[in-house]
């Protein structure tokens, strides 16, 4: 290990090579010898007086800057996560705004620190050896101060660290360099050497938030960050250019990212972090290694679990379960290095429950060694003194501080003592004594309260009662007291009301106490009068949710209520009279005077006029003045903050958004019938805050005098303001006294009071904090606490042995009026219930006096007796009956909205609760056994369902088809395309000049072509004939050109149908589709599947709904049956009685729809058991006991029903036999013996009926219903399997459908991309086409110019005619080069008088170019003035085209720079398209990658598993490979298929490279060939025309005058010259025959020659035999070398000589061909240099000289 002096010299190894990482700064590395050279002495310090922030005064004010003195704080800034440190064993420190606090915690005493830049404290850490803590700031570029403990004193200041604020701070383990972490953009890291305030390193540490930076313990070149969704791991090394920190990003893998807020790194390295979901996991480098988690897969926390500590061997654990748990660190390394699963399960071998719904942030360890003690910090505002010593005698958890948790919504401090309330969103009310700074009681509700009023002296002369409002709208009135018993303060609840549905924002006592008024979000504010009980009075709506109340001083007339509201309304109400009689219907007062104001935003004409005045007094003098500021409203109104009154009808308001910075001074309008919504009203005064258009006023509160105002700021700073006595309109505030209290980001101060007595000044903001300043120095409030104590309200007399009053707990019980409102509505109902009972009472009354009128009536005699028609008053009774009808229609018209609001709510119902299921599951159950089978309960689809499946067509633009194949297309076939279409615009032939009316150019030639012959206008006629024939010959050529090239296949050419079968192969591999399907269609997928499952289980509820219709026929069949067998029976003797078969019966399972039919009866029911329950008869528990009582009584009746049905059967019975003994014995007295025997007949007849009436019973009717039922059972059975398998396959789709999702918004972004890129392409593609459309037409134009500038040439010729002397001057007048300006000044008009002057020009005088350019204007003496004319008028058509020619090659030019930039712009957009295309394919790549990840369950037979190798089947199937057997099948199939065809495409491929070859072959061969017959073209162009011409346009050129003229000179000529032509060729015939004489006379020499050379060889030959004997063999070879050598030399000469006579030959034979054609060029012999051929003399004295 490293020691950290030893790495800050730079001996540390080279970083890996996979870090990432920044070198520090060049300009911190050149100055490193300077600062080693100037080291800060270690006894240096800073004066903390000159650093710290102070109060800001105005210069010219005469406010002290002592003005307030902070006494003690009561809060604590819960917000941030690791607001807890230890300086000492007592002494804790954390951040409360602007302010570091020192705590003692045995004293509670605190020291103060406040903030050096004024703008707050970012965070604290305190060096290891507790001598120094640093506190870094926030603000603009704030700074790290390091201060010496316990002296306090300003250490070190490291300063440019950040620009913004600093987040995180902490120290090494020796204490020598520091680490910080800023709240930027990149939440940069930075490293310190502190003691010599040098930055050593500066790097980004995360894009995300960085909770937390420490140290290495073991590893001192080794840091670890951690932070939203990430952890870090760096390490630092030093390089020759200075200090590097590289850091590498964890990668979680499988893990889902989690905040790691907590972590701990182990000796070997590796490091434990926490997790949200409760585990931990170890990393290993830069990747999990293991998860661990407790046994059976529990968490190890219970929510976000945090490392804090390793204590021998033991890893600690805190989490927001309120658990402190220990886990032994060996375990987890053994574990993980023989385990490879990537979860292990360890149980903690200690834990601590601190107490129940605890939440702990961060835990720091006593400064003491080796000590066990523990404080931590609680997210409840909690301070625990933790033993974490895990032994018999550890203490218990201690709560040592506790503050308020949430949002502080109320502040009051009493009128007589200095006592302070307070109220949080945390659910409690604390009482302080911020005299002697402690904490006196506090309690604890369900819901947070929202506001708080201490009740004046008018209302409690013991200033004991405290006004609470609470989230959930309820008002409870808590009463203070001092227990006389415990001598301690105690809050007890005297009463609770709900007035308001939504959270109270204000309450506030009216000036005498007699009323109280509170305000809520709901919009409503309540009045109640005050008394032993608050009575509720009545209440009034306004336009906005309540921000404030006040009512009007005792100054004023009347006696008002201001109401605020949010939305920048405010409402003035008179005061309730309370002595008026309170509503019994209702609460609403809606006759209270009331009246309205809305803000009307006016900052922005404020800030014009100030614009005006300011230039006004600068007298600017400029012509042109910048624009004066817009008039803005903003839109949604600005939030009102605060206010209150000034006079009556007028008041001030802080508005908060666009329109802070002001004070508002306004009045209520006479005018007040406009509605108030729509009311726009201006404040008619303002009042300037400095410095607050972004600061907005949250509170306001005067001294008791009125002689100070205080103000509490959104930015967490206070200003007081000094005011003038009675200055109501604010006009002395002007001087203030501001200071930085709270935090400054969120600490919005929205309560600040003066005490009682004007010496202490009481704040509470939104970050938690509560301070208590004093307007006198410490020394005075120390006396003050000596001399004075807190008052607190004697307890009253028999208050301890009374319980507290009744709390209402339930946030959703009703209010107030929603109570009334219920009430009045049941007492209504029970009156109308008393009523109609009532009458029916009198109904039946007189119905009984009727029938003992009818009983009387009966007994008359019958002569006086009256008959029915004569007891019915008919008139009497029809007027009844219409009273009746009319009283009935009335009373059905009044209930008709109740009724039908009673049908809407039951239809809602059964639509909720049985809808929703699709209707009650019905059971058929088998008559002969237990067998039963019932219908599917169907689920209503879901609402997407028709959604998406009503969705149709194509997502992709129209054209998209189209605009894709264009952009597909290779660029080689789009250069194709272009000349394949100038071929065939050029084929065209264009229009001729016979289209336009004769120029004068044409007039010019028709008046030459008269001039010649008709010999010559036949020659140009067949000539024409000739071109026409050649044209439209070359014509056909270039179509049948055109029609090759365009059956030409491009360079990128794919064949559609094997594109098709690549995109078939690619899309499917072995039959199965590998493309992944978009979210639609798996939504179309799964509805299809949800649809399908539906439509089966509709199928079977059909079937068994309709065996159940059949079954109901049955029984109804039955007991028709069985009543006509009874009535047989009752005509039987007994013995001859068959007994009845038991009949089938229906279940209430088999109908349970008639569970919902109600009948009258049931109604009857519940009306006696309503009527019983109001009249308090029967206590029922609620709603649930009234309906079972309810539906017991109907099972009764039931029951009653069937022994009445049971019973009448037997009665039935007994009766027949009855009857029939009767009839027997009365027919023994009257029947004779042929009686008897019709009665034995009638028996045997019924008894037979009786008998088949028993078999139709006893029939298999019963037993086909049961058989059915039997089949429908198992067909329900194989119906459940498929069913199960398709929601499996549910289960599939939708976790696909959740994958799909996943990608929808970057599927759809990609799709947008390319989208833009195709249309983009698109556009470049039109713009391309179109410039080279443009192209060819200037080229064509281009081309006719060129043809009408031809023909001005053959005109200007044609005009000149034969043997014009002035032909040189005019050529050269024609073609002379003018500008246009000089071609205008021509002088063409000038004609009459250029002849008069013709005589005084001379050649002689052109001297000079200019002389020569004037004089070619000036027409020559003998020169035709027509043919002058002619020619200046054809030179000024040339000019001018000639200058439109120039014009169109400028502009080719720039379309062809044109097509260049889109060309280049194509392939630019070519490429983002294809990269957004690659983008899109690798996205499906990863779609189907998590499709393959999805685990799909598939039930299996074990006859269904095959094994390859023989043995048992194992236990683990995850290496098998799922197959459906046909599909097995198919794949065996398609591989011989595939095989086959892979065979035949070889073969194919092989005859299709062969003829590759051949072809390749034949091309080049062709080349070859169309290359020579190019070469031997060219060499006859060279030969004829001594150029190379174009054959197409020589044949198809127009016939010329001057061609013929030619022409004919050339007849002419050879007619003239033809006899010395003859002659010249009988000198030539004779030359020749010459040559050939002379040329056989050398070839005789030459074979003479050859003959003699042969002889003179033998000769040597025999010569040099007979000279063998004489010469010795030394000197005979170098003469015969030599003999040698001049023969082969000599050979050879004569070998060239043979060949130069042969050229010179064929030389000859050319010349004679040449000349023997017509009209071919003569030419010059060829000269070869040849060398006089020898003669036999000299020949033979050369032999003879080499002769010896």
């Amino acid at each position: 290990m490293m020691s950290v002096e030893g790495f800050l010299r730079g001996k540390v190894e080279k970083p890996a090579s996979q870090l990432e990482g920044c070198e520090t700064k060049p300009p911190v590395m050149r100055q490193e010898a300077e600062r080693q050279s100037q080291e800060i002495p270690a006894d240096k310090f800073y004066e903390y007086e000159k650093l710290h922030s102070r109060p800001f005064v105005l210069p010219e004010s005469e406010i002290p800057e002592d003005l307030l003195h902070l006494h003690y704080s009561f809060g604590y800034d819960i917000r941030r996560g690791a607001n807890l440190q230890l300086l000492d064993d007592r002494t804790l420190i954390f951040i409360a705004g602007n302010i570091l606090i020192l705590l003692d915690i045995l004293t509670k005493e605190q020291r103060f620190l406040r903030s050096c830049s004024g703008g707050g404290i970012g965070a604290v850490a305190v060096c290891p050896s507790m001598e120094y803590f640093a506190v870094a700031e926030k603000g603009n570029n704030p700074h790290i101060i390091v201060y010496e403990y316990p002296s306090l004193r300003p250490y070190r200041i490291l300063r440019g660290g950040t620009e913004r604020e600093y987040s995180y701070v902490n120290f090494n383990h020796d204490g020598s360099l520091l680490v910080s972490v800023s709240l930027d953009l990149s939440y940069t890291l930075t490293l310190w050497n502190w003691r010599q305030e040098e930055l050593m390193q500066s790097c980004p540490a995360a894009s995300q938030e960085v909770y937390r930076v420490s140290f290495s313990p073991y590893h001192p070149n080794r840091l670890t960050s951690s932070g939203a969704g990430h952890i870090r791991f760096w390490r630092m090394t030093s390089k020759v250019n200075g200090l590097k920190l590289q850091g590498i990003m964890g990668q979680s893998g499988k893990y889902d990212t989690t905040d790691v807020k907590g972590f701990m790194e182990l000796p070997d390295g590796r490091v434990v972090s926490g997790t949200e979901w409760g585990n931990l996991l170890l990393w290993s480098r830069n990747t999990v290694q293991v998860e661990i988690c407790r046994k059976n897969g529990r968490n190890c926390h219970a929510g976000t679990v945090l490392p804090f500590a390793l204590e021998e061997g033991n890893l600690m654990t805190v989490g927001a379960d309120g658990f402190v748990r220990v886990w032994d660190v060996e375990m987890i390394d053994w574990t993980t290095a023989e385990d490879p699963s990537s979860r292990f399960e360890l149980e903690p071998s200690n834990e601590m429950m601190v107490e129940n719904n605890t939440c702990l942030l961060s835990v720091v360890r006593s400064s003491s060694s080796n000590s066990s003690i523990w404080l931590a910090q609680d997210s409840n505002g909690v301070i625990w003194k933790l033993d974490l010593s895990f032994s018999n005698t550890a203490s218990k958890p201690e709560c040592l501080f506790s503050f308020h948790s949430e949002l502080i919504k109320g502040l009051d401090v009493s009128k007589r003592s200095h006592l302070m309330v307070t109220t949080s969103l945390d659910c409690s009310v604390r009482v302080f004594d911020f005299l002697s700074k402690n904490e006196l009681t506090l309690i604890r509700f369900n819901q947070g309260g929202t506001a708080l009023s201490w009740a004046p002296s008018s209302v409690s002369q013991s200033q004991d009662l405290l006004v609470t409002g609470f989230e959930d709208g309820v008002i409870r009135l808590l009463e203070l007291f001092n227990h006389e018993r415990l001598k301690t303060a105690e809050l007890r609840l005297q009463q609770a009301f709900k007035p308001h549905s939504a959270p109270v924002t204000a309450v506030a006592f009216k000036g005498n106490g007699e009323i109280l008024a509170t305000g809520s979000s709901d919009c409503t504010v309540f009045f109640f009068l005050v008394g032993r009980k608050y009575c509720p009075m009545g209440f009034v709506h306004v336009p906005g949710p309540v921000q404030a109340l006040e009512w009007s001083a005792h100054s004023h007339s009347e006696n008002r209520l201001l109401v605020l509201c949010q939305s920048g309304h405010v409402v003035e109400l008179q005061s309730p009279d309370p002595n008026a009689e309170v509503p019994t219907q209702t609460f609403l007062l809606p006759d209270l005077p009331r009246r309205s104001f809305r803000f009307k935003s006016i900052k922005s004409q404020i800030k014009r006029e100030q614009e005006l005045a300011r230039r006004q007094a600068v007298k600017e003098k400029k012509e042109e003045e910048e624009e004066l500021p817009p008039l803005f409203i903003p839109d949604p109104p600005s939030p009102l903050c605060c206010g209150f009154y000034s006079r009556p009808g007028q008041f001030w308001l802080s508005m908060g958004g666009f329109d802070a910075g002001f004070l508002y001074h306004c009045e209520f309008s006479e005018n007040q019938e406009e509605d108030p919504n729509q009311r726009q009203d201006k404040p008619f005064d303002f009042v300037p805050i400095t410095d607050a258009d972004n600061d907005p006023v949250c509170s306001i509160t005067f001294s008791s005098n009125r002689k100070l105002l205080l103000c509490g700021m959104s930015s967490g700073s206070i200003r007081i303001y000094p005011l003038q006595p009675g200055d109501h309109d604010l006009s002395s505030m002007r001087a203030f006294w501001a200071l930085s209290v709270h935090d400054n980001q969120y600490g919005h101060l929205q309560h600040a009071r003066f005490s009682y007595d004007d010496l202490f000044v009481l704040t509470a903001g939104d970050d938690g904090n509560i301070f208590s300043f004093c307007l006198v120095p410490a020394e005075e409030v120390q006396e003050r606490l000596q001399t004075t104590e807190v008052k607190l309200p004697f307890p009253r007399v028999g208050l301890e042995p009374l319980v507290s009053a009744a709390d209402i707990t339930d946030p959703a019980a009703d209010s107030i009026e929603t109570a009334r409102q219920k009430l009045m509505k049941e007492i209504l109902h029970h009156e109308t219930e008393l009523k109609h009972s009532g009458i029916q009472k009198q109904l039946v009354e007189l119905q009984m006096k009727f029938q003992q009128v009818l009983l009387e009536n009966q007994k008359l005699p019958e002569h006086v007796r009256l008959i029915p028609e004569e007891l019915r008053v008919d008139s009497f009774y029809q007027q009844l009956e219409k009273l009746k009808e009319q009283k009935t229609m009335e009373v059905r018209k009044q209930l008709a909205w109740e009724q039908e609001c009673r049908s809407i709510v039951l239809r809602k119902v059964q639509r909720w609760f049985t809808d929703f299921v699709g209707g009650d599951v019905v059971t058929v159950c088998a008559i002969g056994s237990s067998r039963c089978v019932s219908t599917y309960r169907l689920p209503s689809l879901s609402e997407a369902s028709p959604q998406v499946s009503a969705e149709s067509g194509s997502d992709l633009p129209d054209g998209g088809t189209e605009a894709t194949h264009n952009l597909h297309q290779s660029p080689a076939e789009a250069e194709e395309d272009c000349p394949r279409t100038a071929v065939s615009d050029s084929s065209e032939p264009a229009p001729g000049p016979s289209a336009s009316p004769p120029s004068k150019k044409e007039k010019s030639l028709h008046k030459a072509r008269l001039q010649l012959g008709d010999r010559q206008e036949e020659n140009r006629r067949k000539a024409a004939e000739r071109a026409e024939v050649a044209q439209a010959k070359f014509a056909a050529r270039r179509q049948e050109w055109a029609q090759l090239y365009a059956e030409k296949p491009g360079k990128n050419y794919e064949d559609p149908e094997l594109v098709q079968g690549i995109l078939q192969a690619r899309e499917t591999i072995d039959g199965v589709k590998t493309s992944v399907m978009t979210l639609k269609e798996k939504k179309e997928e799964l509805i299809s599947l949800e649809v399908k499952i539906r439509t089966k289980q509709t199928e079977m509820n059909r079937k068994i709904v309709a065996l159940r219709d059949s079954k109901v026929q049955l029984v109804s069949r039955f007991d028709a049956q069985i009543q006509q067998l009874q009535k047989i029976q009752q005509h039987l003797p007994p013995h001859l009685c068959l007994p009845l078969p038991t009949p089938p019966t229906l279940l209430p399972t088999e109908t349970p729809e008639r569970k919902l039919q109600c009948g009258r009866i049931a109604v009857e029911k519940y009306m006696k058991l309503r009527e019983q329950r109001l009249m308090g008869a029967q206590q029922q528990g609620g709603a649930v006991s009234f309906l079972e009582l309810l539906e017991k009584g109907m099972e009764a009746e039931e029951r009653k029903g069937k022994q009445k049905d049971k019973g009448a059967e037997t009665s039935t019975v007994s009766s027949s036999a009855v009857t029939w003994e009767s009839n027997r014995t009365k027919g023994q007295e009257v029947w004779d013996k042929m009686e008897k025997e019709l009665q034995k007949e009638e028996e045997i007849r019924l008894c037979h009926k009786q008998s088949c009436l028993v078999e139709q019973l006893e029939s298999s009717s019963v037993t086909q219903f049961d058989a059915e039922l039997h089949q429908l059972y198992e067909q329900k059975l194989h119906l459940n399997i498929q069913l199960k398998l398709m929601e499996l396959q549910m289960l599939k789709v939708q976790q696909e459908v959740l994958v799909l999702k996943r990608f929808e918004t970057r599927e759809e972004k990609l799709q947008e991309k390319l989208s833009k890129c195709l249309q983009e392409e698109n556009q470049v593609l039109l713009k391309l086409e179109e410039c080279n459309q443009q192209l060819e037409l200037k080229g064509a134009e281009m081309i006719d110019l060129k043809k009408r500038v031809r023909a001005l040439t053959d005109a200007f010729q044609a005009s000149l005619g034969e043997n014009c002397h002035f032909e040189e001057f005019l050529t050269k007048v024609f073609t002379q080069t003018i500008k246009r300006v000089q071609m205008e000044k021509s002088p063409l008009h000038e004609e009459d008088s250029e002849e008069d002057s013709d005589d005084d020009l001379d050649g002689d005088d052109y001297s000079s170019k200019k002389e020569r350019e004037a004089s070619l204007n000036v027409r020559p003496k003998g020169c035709k003035p027509e043919l002058f004319k002619n020619t200046l008028q054809l030179r000024h058509d040339r000019v001018e085209l000639e200058e439109l020619l120039v014009k169109e090659r400028k502009v080719v030019e720039a379309l062809k720079e044109d097509i260049t930039s889109f060309q280049e712009k194509e392939k630019l957009v070519k490429s983002q398209r294809q990269a957004v295309e690659a983008d899109i394919e690798l996205m499906n790549q990863e779609k189907q990658q998590e499709m393959n990840k999805l685990e799909v369950i598939i039930p299996l037979k074990l006859n269904q598993i095959q094994l390859a190798s023989k043995g048992p089947v194992p236990s683990d199937l995850s290496e098998f490979l799922l197959l459906d057997k046909m599909e097995l099948f198919r794949m065996d199939e398609q591989i011989q298929q595939l095989q086959a065809d892979n065979k035949k495409l070889n073969d194919q491929f092989h005859r299709d490279l062969k003829k590759r070859e051949r072809l390749i072959r034949e091309k080049k061969e062709k080349s070859i060939k169309v290359h020579e017959l190019e070469n031997r073209c060219d060499e006859l162009m060279m030969r004829r025309f001594g150029r190379k011409v174009d054959l197409e346009a020589l044949l198809t050129m127009p016939d010329s005058t001057r061609l013929e003229e030619l022409e004919q000179e050339k007849i002419r000529l050879l007619a003239a010259h033809s006899d010395k032509m003859k002659h010249l060729e009988t000198q030539v015939d004779e030359a020749q025959t010459a040559l050939m004489k002379e040329t056989r006379r050398n070839s005789n020499l030459l074979h003479t020659t050859i003959d003699l050379l042969e002889q003179t060889k033998d000769l040597k030959a025999k010569i040099s035999s007979r000279e063998k004997t004489k010469v010795t063999a030394v000197d005979k070879q170098p003469y015969l070398d030599h003999r040698r050598r001049q023969n082969q030399e000599r050979i050879q000469e004569l070998q060239v000589l043979v060949k130069r006579q042969r050229q010179q030959v064929d030389a000859l034979k050319q010349e004679i061909c040449l000349l023997s054609s017509a009209g071919g060029p003569v030419l010059p012999p060829l000269k070869t240099p040849n060398s006089p051929i020898p003669s036999a003399h000299a020949i033979r004295e050369n032999t003879s000289k080499q002769t010896p």
